[in-house]
């Protein structure tokens, strides 16, 4: 497929009053970040793309399709307790120190006892465009290939909504200039903010038909489970503040290690209900926007209070097992095209294919026989590959030619704790990023993500609510192997359909 030629050229009077326009735009609409000295100091436009970023509309399309779908998968993929705890075996004792510590924590639970039915997924697909050069028909030599699922604490549903927002009104208002005039109609503007507190607010209501409040008690609430000195902070925020508009539901914010201090489990009717104290308010579900990595549990307190919000009746965004189901693992497990049948019996071929479409080659990298076919493939040709461990957020996959120094560093029994995944070979474009009022130039990697929500019935495995709920892009320079915001590699963008 043959890209746009990109990006515009404006005068150099021009490309200062996009910038200046963007950074003022930013600020006065919530496209922020906290700067690293944090609250009360002051905020910081988010990175951003100075254009929104050729992307096929074909490939968007499809991504947004096939979303409901990857939901039913994964909710189903976690509701099948036996399946999951068998696929992970060797991974919770490789991965000790954090899939280990997330299964051993449902196992606490478990034996405590977890009687809320409900499970809330928050999801969000995320896909790069592939050109397979092999393919003579235009359209059949681009198509969308899954990076990865992400079922914890999924970011930027917020941020993409404002720089989508932006893109379009720098294109409509003419502040591009002539140059940028084919721009005009061609983007598009994610949904995402309202779409994710569509989510929350749907898990509210079934939760409230289901629990009368707690004599004595002001109200029902959402808690938002955050990091210590979140910087991504308005990300977070609007999601709260569009429950609160569209909805009244007031939400409240708990870090992991300050859980107990700030809520108190309320036996009522053979349930443990969860108060948090500060309001004397019933909490009826609890999302998390921390707990994904390692650094968010340095101390056994905060395992602790997993186990604790875990036993708790209020419906959980995600539980225990529906996080573990988004292992890197069992992404590579569910390449299969008999396992996807068998967690989605339901499901049309049309369905089925649109969904196997978006994978690429995926190892395991233990002692099985495609496990020592993966080995063999990461030390004779590691430029076609990235290794990936069971990790979220950005910085830690090993790229290409790194790959067989790194596996020298680990025992190979550890080696089964990664997989081995085929790079995507993206179209070449260029475009700026601004960040912090400097702007950077050069080719770009673009990385669409998907939003879905989804709620179901553990017991009955009945699905309540499904949707596709708004996307995101990342931009990345070429130059840069990761793409985490928030880590740093990457930047906002938004969508140029052509």
């Amino acid at each position: 497929m043959v890209y746009p030629s990109y990006p515009p050229q404006p005068s150099e009077k021009e490309e200062s009053f996009i910038n200046d326009t963007i950074i003022d735009w930013s600020l006065g609409n919530g496209l922020a970040m906290l700067t690293p000295e944090g609250k009360g100091v002051t905020a910081v436009h988010a990175p951003v793309t100075v254009y929104p970023s050729p992307f096929p509309r074909s490939g968007f399309e499809s991504a947004l399709n096939v979303q409901t779908t990857f939901n039913e998968l994964y909710a189903n993929v976690s509701d099948n307790t036996e399946w999951l705890t068998e696929a992970l075996k060797d991974v919770t004792v490789l991965d000790h120190d954090f899939t280990g510590k997330l299964y051993e924590s449902y196992v606490k639970a478990k034996e405590i006892g977890i009687t809320q039915p409900l499970s809330l997924g928050i999801f969000r697909s995320d896909y790069i465009v592939n050109e397979d050069g092999s393919k003579t028909n235009e359209e059949d030599s681009v198509s969308i290939k899954q990076v990865e699922f992400n079922t914890v604490s999924v970011s930027f549903g917020s941020l993409s909504s404002k720089v989508s927002q932006l893109h379009t009104y720098l294109a409509d208002s003419d502040t591009y200039g002539p140059s940028a005039e084919f721009l005009k109609g061609k983007t598009a503007i994610s949904k995402s903010i309202d779409g994710l507190a569509d989510g929350l607010a749907v898990a509210y209501k079934e939760y409230a038909k289901n629990n009368v409040l707690v004599s004595g008690y002001s109200k029902q609430v959402v808690l938002f489970i955050v990091q210590p000195g979140e910087r991504n902070v308005f990300d977070q925020r609007h999601i709260e503040y569009s429950l609160y508009n569209n909805y009244g539901i007031t939400s409240y914010r708990v870090t992991l290690d300050n859980v107990r201090l700030e809520t108190k489990l309320l036996e009522t009717n053979g349930v443990q209900k969860l108060i948090y104290t500060p309001t004397n308010a019933e909490v009826s579900v609890v999302y998390y926007r921390s707990g994904y990595a390692p650094t968010d549990y340095p101390t056994e307190e905060e395992w602790d209070a997993r186990v604790y919000l875990e036993t708790s009746h209020a419906i959980k965004s995600p539980t225990l097992l529906t996080q573990l189901s988004g292992a890197k693992k069992i992404q590579q497990i569910l390449t299969d095209k008999e396992t996807i049948r068998k967690f989605l019996p339901n499901s049309t071929p049309q369905n089925l294919e649109q969904l196997l479409a978006t994978f690429v080659d995926l190892y395991p990298m233990d002692t099985s026989p495609n496990g020592l076919i993966a080995r063999k493939l990461a030390q004779e040709q590691p430029e076609k590959f990235v290794l990936k461990p069971q990790r979220e957020g950005g910085g830690n996959n090993v790229y290409k030619e790194n790959i067989p120094g790194f596996l020298k560093t680990l025992p190979e029994e550890q080696w089964g704790a990664y997989i081995l995944m085929e790079l995507i070979k993206p179209p070449e474009f260029k475009n700026k990023i601004l960040r912090a009022g400097e702007i950077y130039f050069g080719g770009v990697i673009s990385e669409l993500g998907v939003f879905g929500t989804i709620l179901w019935d553990s017991s009955n495995s009945k699905i309540l609510h499904n949707e596709q709920v708004g996307w995101l892009l990342r931009s990345k320079l070429q130059s840069s192997n990761e793409g985490g915001v928030a880590a740093g590699f990457g930047c906002i963008d938004s969508v140029y359909l052509f």
